[in-house]
């Protein structure tokens, strides 16, 4: 089978773009080391968490053979590829801090509650923790979906596959993380997990990755 690719204008961008996301993550690690005394629940990546990372470097020269936007298409309004997206993250974050914080738990803490960390070590932890699940359950996995229909010589349904992909691995992460009590908790996070986790491979398929 052969892919034509242009490897060094299109696969060495998407590299270089995927390499600063990572640079973050290690930047992260040792940021959070330098603080860990200072806090009880801190939660620290180390570096095995970014060599598993690395697993997903492969895809990114794949992008244009699955019909995936490359980092930065130039085809694609900025308001549409960053502006929206951020957009729409705020109104879930905001959506979870009414529901669990003003809803479920409106007594002040006396402490940071474990799930939250300081800030702003938490953009560095928390950007870790979203770039491994786009790369483990949307990146990998849609990519090997979409090169099996290419194997199978079913390329004309590439379109079919991944969104049936997409139904798949939108639901994968809400079920994995579902709350262990409270009925609305549960159906509140199924809820908004699968719909989140959608728009993401929506962003993926129309806006990149």
């Amino acid at each position: 089978m052969k892919f034509n690719l242009d490897l060094p204008e299109k696969g060495t961008k998407n590299l270089f773009v995927y390499l600063c996301f990572l640079l973050i993550t290690l930047i992260g690690i040792f940021y959070g080391n330098s603080i860990k005394a200072e806090f009880k629940f801190l939660r620290i990546w180390d570096t095995s968490n970014i060599l598993l990372l690395l697993l997903g470097v492969p895809f990114l020269f794949l992008f244009e053979r699955l019909h995936i936007p490359n980092f930065w298409e130039n085809k694609i309004a900025i308001k549409h590829k960053l502006y929206l997206p951020i957009a729409i993250g705020a109104i879930f974050g905001l959506l979870d801090i009414f529901v669990i914080k003003v809803l479920m738990h409106p007594e002040p803490y006396s402490s940071l509650p474990p799930y939250l960390q300081p800030f702003p070590y938490s953009f560095f932890l928390f950007f870790s923790g979203a770039l491994e699940i786009e790369v483990f359950y949307r990146l990998i996995p849609i990519s090997l979906i979409l090169l099996l229909s290419l194997v199978i010589k079913k390329n004309n349904y590439s379109n079919y596959f991944f969104w049936i992909a997409a139904i798949i691995t939108a639901i994968r992460e809400p079920l994995e993380q579902l709350p262990s009590e409270g009925t609305f908790l549960i159906i509140y996070s199924l809820f908004t997990g699968f719909i989140m986790n959608f728009f993401k491979l929506f962003t993926l398929k129309n806006m990149a990755f």
